[in-house]
Protein backbone atom coordinates (compact mmCIF):
# COMPACT_ATOMS: atom_id res chain seq x y z
CA UNK A 1 0.00 0.00 0.00
CA UNK A 2 1.34 3.27 -1.21
CA UNK A 3 2.17 6.06 2.14
CA UNK A 4 1.20 9.43 1.05
CA UNK A 5 1.53 12.62 2.75
CA UNK A 6 -0.30 15.41 2.21
CA UNK A 7 1.16 19.30 3.66
CA UNK A 8 -1.88 21.08 3.78
CA UNK A 9 -2.65 24.15 6.40
CA UNK A 10 -6.77 24.27 5.39
CA UNK A 11 -7.72 21.33 7.18
CA UNK A 12 -11.00 21.01 5.11
CA UNK A 13 -9.01 20.37 1.80
CA UNK A 14 -6.35 18.41 3.46
CA UNK A 15 -9.37 15.80 4.86
CA UNK A 16 -11.22 15.66 1.96
CA UNK A 17 -8.22 14.69 -0.30
CA UNK A 18 -7.70 11.96 2.31
CA UNK A 19 -10.92 10.69 2.02
CA UNK A 20 -10.86 10.23 -1.66
CA UNK A 21 -6.99 8.79 -1.27
CA UNK A 22 -7.90 6.42 1.39
CA UNK A 23 -11.10 5.38 -0.70
CA UNK A 24 -8.92 4.20 -3.86
CA UNK A 25 -6.38 2.20 -1.25
CA UNK A 26 -3.50 4.62 -0.21
CA UNK A 27 -2.37 5.23 3.14
CA UNK A 28 -2.29 8.71 4.25
CA UNK A 29 -1.34 11.45 6.64
CA UNK A 30 -1.65 14.85 7.07
CA UNK A 31 0.34 17.64 8.62
CA UNK A 32 -0.80 21.04 8.36
CA UNK A 33 2.52 23.14 9.56
CA UNK A 34 5.49 23.44 7.81
CA UNK A 35 7.80 23.02 9.85
CA UNK A 36 6.33 19.81 10.81
CA UNK A 37 5.40 18.04 7.46
CA UNK A 38 9.13 18.61 6.19
CA UNK A 39 10.46 17.16 9.05
CA UNK A 40 7.67 14.11 8.69
CA UNK A 41 8.24 14.13 5.03
CA UNK A 42 12.53 14.29 5.70
CA UNK A 43 11.91 11.53 8.60
CA UNK A 44 9.12 9.08 7.22
CA UNK A 45 9.03 6.87 4.09
CA UNK A 46 6.07 8.22 2.10
CA UNK A 47 5.62 7.43 -1.81
CA UNK A 48 4.32 10.78 -3.01
CA UNK A 49 3.85 13.92 -1.51
CA UNK A 50 0.78 16.88 -1.73
CA UNK A 51 1.99 19.49 -1.23
CA UNK A 52 -0.03 23.08 -0.66
CA UNK A 53 2.15 26.20 -1.21
CA UNK A 54 0.91 28.51 1.24
CA UNK A 55 2.01 27.27 4.49
CA UNK A 56 2.49 28.44 7.80
CA UNK A 57 6.13 27.95 9.28
CA UNK A 58 8.01 26.85 6.16
CA UNK A 59 6.62 27.42 2.73
CA UNK A 60 6.32 24.94 -0.56
CA UNK A 61 9.01 26.13 -2.30
CA UNK A 62 11.64 25.54 0.37
CA UNK A 63 9.77 22.08 1.47
CA UNK A 64 9.92 20.92 -2.40
CA UNK A 65 13.62 22.42 -2.47
CA UNK A 66 14.75 19.94 0.88
CA UNK A 67 12.97 16.86 0.15
CA UNK A 68 14.71 17.46 -3.48
CA UNK A 69 18.31 17.00 -2.24
CA UNK A 70 17.63 13.63 -0.50
CA UNK A 71 14.57 11.73 -2.80
CA UNK A 72 13.15 11.47 -5.89
CA UNK A 73 9.70 10.87 -4.53
CA UNK A 74 6.78 12.55 -6.29
CA UNK A 75 5.26 15.53 -5.33
CA UNK A 76 2.26 17.56 -6.31
CA UNK A 77 2.01 20.86 -5.94
CA UNK A 78 -1.17 22.52 -5.42
CA UNK A 79 -2.24 26.09 -4.19
CA UNK A 80 -4.58 28.65 -4.77
CA UNK A 81 -2.80 30.79 -6.80
CA UNK A 82 -2.92 30.88 -10.48
CA UNK A 83 0.12 32.65 -11.56
CA UNK A 84 2.10 31.03 -13.70
CA UNK A 85 5.43 31.93 -12.25
CA UNK A 86 4.33 30.09 -8.86
CA UNK A 87 3.65 26.94 -11.23
CA UNK A 88 7.46 27.36 -13.07
CA UNK A 89 8.90 27.67 -10.13
CA UNK A 90 7.53 24.74 -8.64
CA UNK A 91 8.58 22.77 -11.59
CA UNK A 92 11.77 24.12 -11.42
CA UNK A 93 12.50 22.99 -7.95
CA UNK A 94 11.67 19.23 -8.61
CA UNK A 95 7.95 19.35 -8.47
CA UNK A 96 6.86 17.00 -10.82
CA UNK A 97 3.18 18.38 -11.03
CA UNK A 98 1.14 21.39 -10.51
CA UNK A 99 -2.48 21.91 -9.34
CA UNK A 100 -4.46 24.98 -9.21
CA UNK A 101 -7.70 25.09 -6.41
CA UNK A 102 -10.46 24.57 -6.24
CA UNK A 103 -10.07 20.89 -8.28
CA UNK A 104 -11.42 17.94 -8.47
CA UNK A 105 -10.42 15.27 -5.93
CA UNK A 106 -11.16 12.45 -8.35
CA UNK A 107 -8.67 14.51 -10.85
CA UNK A 108 -6.40 14.92 -7.71
CA UNK A 109 -6.82 10.96 -7.30
CA UNK A 110 -6.18 10.45 -10.79
CA UNK A 111 -3.26 12.41 -10.83
CA UNK A 112 -1.23 10.79 -8.20
CA UNK A 113 -2.13 7.35 -9.43
CA UNK A 114 -0.73 8.60 -12.67
CA UNK A 115 3.14 9.78 -10.98
CA UNK A 116 3.49 6.69 -9.05
CA UNK A 117 2.82 4.07 -12.17
CA UNK A 118 5.37 6.78 -13.69
CA UNK A 119 7.86 6.62 -11.06
CA UNK A 120 7.51 2.34 -10.34
CA UNK A 121 7.99 2.15 -13.51
CA UNK A 122 11.18 4.36 -13.95
CA UNK A 123 12.78 2.89 -10.85
CA UNK A 124 12.13 -0.87 -12.30
CA UNK A 125 13.89 -0.03 -15.49
CA UNK A 126 16.31 1.49 -13.73
CA UNK A 127 17.01 -1.17 -10.84
CA UNK A 128 20.33 -3.29 -11.13
CA UNK A 129 20.59 -5.83 -8.14
CA UNK A 130 24.13 -4.87 -6.72
CA UNK A 131 26.84 -6.99 -5.90
CA UNK A 132 26.80 -8.17 -2.68
CA UNK A 133 29.28 -10.03 -0.30
CA UNK A 134 28.21 -11.92 2.31
CA UNK A 135 30.45 -13.81 5.07
CA UNK A 136 29.79 -14.47 8.43
CA UNK A 137 28.28 -11.48 9.44
CA UNK A 138 30.35 -9.10 7.04
CA UNK A 139 28.04 -7.62 3.97
CA UNK A 140 30.04 -5.94 1.87
CA UNK A 141 27.94 -4.12 -0.89
CA UNK A 142 30.37 -3.57 -4.02
CA UNK A 143 27.89 -1.85 -6.23
CA UNK A 144 27.31 0.77 -3.48
CA UNK A 145 30.62 0.50 -1.69
CA UNK A 146 29.29 0.05 1.34
CA UNK A 147 30.05 -2.23 4.50
CA UNK A 148 27.78 -3.20 7.25
CA UNK A 149 29.32 -5.51 10.06
CA UNK A 150 26.67 -7.18 12.01
CA UNK A 151 24.25 -5.26 10.64
CA UNK A 152 26.35 -1.83 11.39
CA UNK A 153 27.60 0.22 8.69
CA UNK A 154 31.18 0.67 8.85
CA UNK A 155 32.83 3.76 7.22
CA UNK A 156 35.89 2.82 5.16
CA UNK A 157 38.79 4.91 3.07
CA UNK A 158 38.51 3.75 -0.87
CA UNK A 159 41.94 2.01 -0.51
CA UNK A 160 41.12 0.62 2.58
CA UNK A 161 37.33 -0.85 0.90
CA UNK A 162 39.07 -2.20 -2.38
CA UNK A 163 41.47 -4.03 0.26
CA UNK A 164 38.77 -5.74 1.95
CA UNK A 165 36.83 -6.65 -0.79
CA UNK A 166 39.46 -7.79 -2.69
CA UNK A 167 40.28 -10.13 0.07
CA UNK A 168 36.95 -11.08 0.34
CA UNK A 169 36.45 -11.59 -2.97
CA UNK A 170 39.27 -14.69 -3.41
CA UNK A 171 38.52 -16.70 0.38
CA UNK A 172 40.94 -18.87 1.79
CA UNK A 173 43.72 -17.57 -0.83
CA UNK A 174 46.64 -16.74 0.38
CA UNK A 175 48.15 -12.92 -0.30
CA UNK A 176 51.88 -11.53 -0.17
CA UNK A 177 52.38 -8.05 0.40
CA UNK A 178 53.70 -7.48 -2.84
CA UNK A 179 50.71 -8.98 -4.69
CA UNK A 180 48.25 -7.14 -2.72
CA UNK A 181 50.65 -3.73 -2.99
CA UNK A 182 50.29 -4.34 -6.95
CA UNK A 183 46.55 -5.25 -6.91
CA UNK A 184 45.30 -2.22 -4.84
CA UNK A 185 47.75 0.37 -5.45
CA UNK A 186 47.84 -0.53 -9.30
CA UNK A 187 51.77 0.31 -9.40
CA UNK A 188 55.04 -2.17 -9.54
CA UNK A 189 56.66 -3.20 -6.25
CA UNK A 190 58.27 -0.07 -6.49
CA UNK A 191 57.18 1.54 -3.47
CA UNK A 192 56.22 1.03 0.44
CA UNK A 193 54.66 -2.21 0.74
CA UNK A 194 54.20 -1.49 4.39
CA UNK A 195 51.36 0.37 3.22
CA UNK A 196 49.85 -2.76 3.09
CA UNK A 197 50.41 -4.02 7.07
CA UNK A 198 48.88 -0.60 7.95
CA UNK A 199 45.62 -0.88 6.00
CA UNK A 200 45.22 -4.41 7.03
CA UNK A 201 45.90 -2.95 10.57
CA UNK A 202 42.91 -0.63 10.13
CA UNK A 203 40.74 -2.71 8.31
CA UNK A 204 40.94 -5.47 11.20
CA UNK A 205 40.08 -2.87 13.93
CA UNK A 206 36.74 -2.34 12.10
CA UNK A 207 35.56 -5.77 11.56
CA UNK A 208 36.89 -7.72 14.18
CA UNK A 209 36.08 -8.63 17.66
CA UNK A 210 39.78 -8.64 18.61
CA UNK A 211 41.45 -7.44 16.59
CA UNK A 212 44.65 -8.94 18.39
CA UNK A 213 43.18 -12.32 17.55
CA UNK A 214 41.83 -11.55 13.98
CA UNK A 215 38.73 -14.05 12.84
CA UNK A 216 38.74 -12.93 9.25
CA UNK A 217 41.97 -11.69 8.11
CA UNK A 218 44.43 -14.11 9.21
CA UNK A 219 48.41 -13.07 9.17
CA UNK A 220 50.20 -16.13 7.47
CA UNK A 221 53.44 -15.97 8.47
CA UNK A 222 56.22 -15.33 6.16
CA UNK A 223 53.62 -15.02 3.02
CA UNK A 224 51.13 -12.90 3.31
CA UNK A 225 47.47 -12.65 4.28
CA UNK A 226 43.94 -14.64 3.71
CA UNK A 227 40.65 -13.93 4.15
CA UNK A 228 39.12 -16.72 5.89
CA UNK A 229 35.84 -18.44 5.59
Amino acid sequence: MSKILIIEDEESIAELEKDYLELSGFKVDIENDGQKGLEKALAGSYDFYILDLMLPGVDGFEICKKIREVQNTPILMVSAKRDDIDKIRGLGLGADDYMTKPFSPSELVARVKAHLARYERLVSSNQEENEVIEIRGIKIDKTARRVWINGEEKSFTTKEFDLLTFLASHPNHVFTKEELFNKIWDMESIGDIATVTVHIKKIREKIEFDSSNPQYIETIWGVGYRFKV
